[in-house]
């Protein structure tokens, strides 16, 4: 018997190298965003339903209820001025905010001819 009679023979075989197509991932599109986002907001809405109808005792104090309130509105405003705005107006408004930056922040140029 020789020394190598139990080694295995064949190909590598790496995780994850299960064909050509395995290393694409399909990006998600925005209706699904939508969709999921009208999905939580009418289970929340549900949820506090079914929790007044159940007796629910919410046991936070005032203020924490205030800044919960505060928090869902601050994202609301956050999420529908993200949506009014096109990606051309974004990089309009990108370019104005670099062209009142002072030059400080240019690259310098680097050269060792000159």
């Amino acid at each position: 018997m020789s020394e190598y009679d139990d080694v295995q023979k064949g190909a590598l075989k790496l995780k994850g190298a299960g064909g050509i197509s395995a290393g694409k991932k399909k990006k998600k599109k925005d209706k699904e965003k939508k969709h999921r986002l009208e999905q939580q907001v009418m289970m929340s809405q549900n949820d506090e339903e079914e929790k007044v109808k159940k007796g629910y005792v919410d046991k936070r104090t005032p203020a924490q209820i205030a800044f919960d309130k505060m928090q869902e509105k601050r994202q609301r405003e956050r999420i529908l001025n993200k949506a009014s705005k096109t990606h051309k107006r974004r990089v309009e408004d990108f370019n104005r905010h670099l062209d009142t930056l002072t030059e400080h922040y240019d690259i310098p140029k680097v050269s060792w001819t000159k």
